[in-house]
């Protein structure tokens, strides 16, 4: 049987990571960057890259799985405001 803890951290994983999930979309179909901070993209995602191992260093699923996601999201998120730079 799952963790009644477990299930929270999935859960608050589920909540944050999809969260972020439009403003790669607003971003992808508008190609406008305009409004991102590249610092606070930078920021972001070496935080988002922390979390990410210390959930592998503790073992915890929600925490790996949150955080790759969220992962993909900032690298994306820095790769537009590359690629759509004017």
């Amino acid at each position: 049987m799952i963790n009644p803890i477990e299930i929270l951290g999935l859960v608050a994983a589920i909540l944050t990571t999809t969260a972020f999930l439009p403003q790669v979309y607003k971003t992808w179909k508008t190609k406008s960057t305009d409004s991102l901070s590249l610092s606070m993209l930078y920021i972001f995602v070496i935080g988002v890259l922390c979390w990410l191992i210390y959930g592998f260093l503790i073992n915890s699923v929600p925490i790996i799985l949150a955080n790759f996601i969220t992962a993909i999201s900032g690298f994306l998120l820095l790769y537009f405001k590359y690629r759509y730079k004017n």
